[in-house]
């Protein structure tokens, strides 16, 4: 006997946002019903995994998070080749840390060679992320995306403090933009109508409605990425149609016990436990509606991978 599925009927849709150029080009967005619930609507584009890499401060990571990459680390774009060429990576995300003030303080020309010979070793789409500094991010940004124009990059953060100079690049450029919220509907959707306001439309944003790791605040993370969702596919809040991102691995690698459980217990050990929360994280931020998380090891990325595939395929 077939099981009838009850199917909620919605009015909504979510925009779509292509990243990078040509046959590497992914495109986000345009669902249609509530994440794997495709008997109620569409999934055109399923969800994406980006790798994250990291131009500079990786030998502070935990020892697990550092062993895929020991031959790697210090060469942006070896990495990236590592991670197209082994892991099959479709997208990368540089986190610019050199740039951090707290830190090396980088001058924002110096970020750009590691960016060309990025561009120059791989054909994915890339992220250019800054380091949550919002008038060092504007600067860095801008230099950024003036350097590759027509790259169509996504440039993140763009949020309240910054929004006007990132999404102004972005714009004259021709990139991205990834609006940058502290978990809140209704900051969300304020700065998407600000940034829209200023030229950008729906199809040039993502969103990202902040992450919490496993443990970690994450359930009202997954609340408000559903309200964020719902917005759109119950209210048709055409401000909230934009695709979401996460930056998941970045905030699981850091959290305390995953460090002490690293550093205090065997190797083996650490490294299962931060692909465990590294895994979790991500599934339950693509099931609370995320379209495009950005994760750090490899062998959690390709458990999420099969999770994602396995959630298509019963849907």
């Amino acid at each position: 006997m077939a099981l009838d599925l009850y199917r909620e009927k919605y009015s909504g849709k979510i925009s779509e946002v292509v990243i990078g150029l040509g046959r590497g080009a992914v495109k986000i967005g345009g669902q249609t019903c509530m994440p794997f619930y495709n008997w109620e609507g569409e999934t055109p584009n399923p969800p994406q995994i980006a790798f994250g890499i990291w131009d500079a401060d990786t030998e502070k990571w935990p020892e697990p998070l550092k062993e895929p990459y020991q031959d790697v680390l210090n060469d942006p774009a070896k990495w990236a080749l590592k991670d197209v060429s082994e892991f099959g990576a479709e997208i990368l995300c540089l986190r610019l840390q050199s740039t951090d003030p707290n830190g090396k303080n980088a001058e924002p020309e110096s970020v750009l060679p590691a960016i060309e010979k990025i561009l120059k070793a791989v054909e994915v789409p890339l992220i250019v992320s800054g380091v949550a500094s919002p008038q060092k991010d504007a600067s860095v940004l801008a230099a950024v995306a003036q350097k590759f124009e027509g790259k169509n990059l996504l440039l993140w953060p763009a949020e309240q403090d910054n929004y006007k100079q990132v999404a102004a690049a972005a714009m004259a450029f021709k990139h991205k933009v990834a609006a940058s919220t502290p978990i809140d509907v209704n900051l969300a959707k304020q700065l998407n109508i600000l940034i829209e306001n200023l030229g950008l439309k729906s199809d040039q944003i993502v969103m990202d409605p902040t992450t919490a790791a496993l443990g970690y605040g994450i359930e009202y993370c997954c609340s408000v990425m559903e309200r964020d969702r719902l917005a759109v596919l119950v209210s048709q809040d055409e401000k909230m149609q934009k695709p979401m991102i996460n930056f998941v691995g970045q905030e699981v690698w850091k959290i305390k016990e995953l460090n002490q459980r690293a550093g205090e217990d065997s190797a083996s050990a650490g490294e299962k436990a931060g692909i465990i929360y590294e895994a979790i994280t991500a599934g339950l931020a693509l099931l609370a509606g995320s379209d495009l998380v950005v994760m750090l090891h490899p062998q959690a990325i390709s458990y999420t991978k099969k999770l994602v595939a396995e959630l298509l395929a019963g849907c």
